[in-house]
């Protein structure tokens, strides 16, 4: 069996729920590697080939079970410089807003007004061109005054092609190309990447996209913003209900289209707004889980691996966890729970991974990296179904606790 092999078989036993060799080791790791590898944030935002050599630098030195993942905007920094959005600031743009070792930060503000509540219910697709759009990217802005309501539908689109031929528009329209094709060469550079990567025995288990999420977060996120969407939950309940319900549809067929090529992939999506004390059960239950386990399981039915990744606190959410019926093929990523009560809530239902606190990686000492790697272990390895990963990214730490964070796994999670 090659090295790549024994990883994979590794990492699904852990899945299905067995008893691997050992528990697999998948660190959130690429902002150290990237550091250790002599590069900044913004290094790796504008050139994919340094992100590239920082993470194969790092798994031969440390050879986790996981090529690591890429970091979200690896390449992309001139991608977003022709999009010109204005929710996110990234380091190494050209208005130094942020500090260069810097993820990415976003802006959140309410993109949906009061006002426009009617129009969003009734036009979602209109309100997305003419508002939505135009207010997160500053290249969408000549779309505020597409309007066609004094158009007659007939085979003459002159008035339509007048729109199209103003000088914004194809602006905005060639612009549109440039970004595709930027696009795509940059998922092409990413892929021969992965392919170096399993060359030298390393798999890549997330797939591309996968079209999973929740839809509360998608209108939090990214059409309210967090505190008009916590007042929403109490002043305008049926619109959230409605979003939801119709975003659900377009979420399960992405998913559905997605799994026709990425059979066996994880696909990967975040629990912003789901964690303990944001939402009261009932709340929760009913504009949350209620579509989460119909996407978990729907991305299982398609043929793939839902890895959810919680955000924040989860300890109250752990018997809504156990309630999907794929029963096979989902990951529980935790960022801060008790992880004696996930294994034991969760043991006959899915997966379990994280928990580990980074910050022992950044400010502890290396006996209490061990200490926690071993009580960890002891808690969560019995049985299989574990997947030792830190609780979140980790970057600027002592290398001699995270050699000690992967000797005392690979040796104290030993099943044989």
């Amino acid at each position: 069996m090659t090295a790549y092999e024994a990883r994979v078989k590794r990492v699904n036993d852990a899945v299905a729920r067995k008893e691997p060799d050992r528990v697999p080791l998948i660190p959130h790791a690429y902002l150290y590697a990237t550091d250790a590898a002599g590069y900044t944030v913004a290094d790796i935002t504008y050139d994919a080939e340094k992100g590239i050599d920082a993470i194969i630098k790092f798994v031969k030195e440390f050879e986790p079970d996981d090529a690591t993942r890429y970091y979200s905007n690896m390449g992309k920094g001139p991608v977003l410089e022709l999009m010109e959005p204005k929710t996110v600031v990234w380091p190494g743009a050209p208005d130094g807003r942020i500090d260069k070792d810097s993820m990415h930060q976003f802006i959140e503000f309410a993109v949906l007004q009061d006002e426009e509540m009617d129009y969003f219910s009734r036009d979602f697709s209109g309100w997305l061109l003419r508002k939505g759009f135009p207010r997160v990217s500053k290249i969408m802005e000549p779309f505020a005054t597409f309007n066609t309501s004094a158009m007659i539908v007939n085979s003459d689109v002159s008035q339509l092609a007048s729109i199209f031929s103003r000088p914004d528009m194809r602006k905005t329209i060639e612009t549109m190309w440039k970004i595709n094709e930027m696009n795509q060469a940059l998922g092409a550079q990413l892929a021969k990447g992965r392919e170096r990567l399993a060359e030298l025995g390393f798999p890549t288990f997330t797939g591309s996209g996968g079209g999973g999420g929740v839809p509360f977060d998608s209108y939090s996120n990214f059409f309210r913003g967090t505190l008009d969407a916590m007042a929403d939950m109490y002043d305008n309940r049926q619109l959230i209900v409605d979003f939801c319900d119709q975003r659900l549809e377009l979420t399960l067929e992405n998913v559905r289209n997605s799994g026709k090529a990425n059979q066996g992939k994880w696909v990967s999506f975040m629990l912003h707004k789901g964690m303990d004390s944001f939402m009261t059960p009932e709340q929760y239950d009913n504009l949350y889980w209620k579509y989460l386990k119909q996407v978990i399981e729907e991305v299982v039915k398609s043929g793939m691996v839902a890895y959810v990744f919680t955000e924040g606190p989860y300890n109250k959410r752990l018997d809504r966890l156990a309630e999907i019926e794929a029963k096979e093929n989902v990951i529980y990523h935790f960022e801060e729970v008790d992880m004696a009560e996930a294994k034991r809530k969760l043991s006959g239902v899915a997966c379990i991974a994280g928990g580990f606190p980074v910050y022992l990686l950044h400010h502890g000492k290396k006996q209490q990296v061990i200490d926690e790697c071993k009580r960890l272990l002891d808690i969560c390895a019995p049985g299989g179904g574990y997947i030792f990963e830190t609780g979140s990214v980790f970057g600027k730490a002592p290398v001699e606790n995270v050699e000690a964070m992967f000797e005392t796994v690979k040796e104290y999670g030993k099943y044989k």
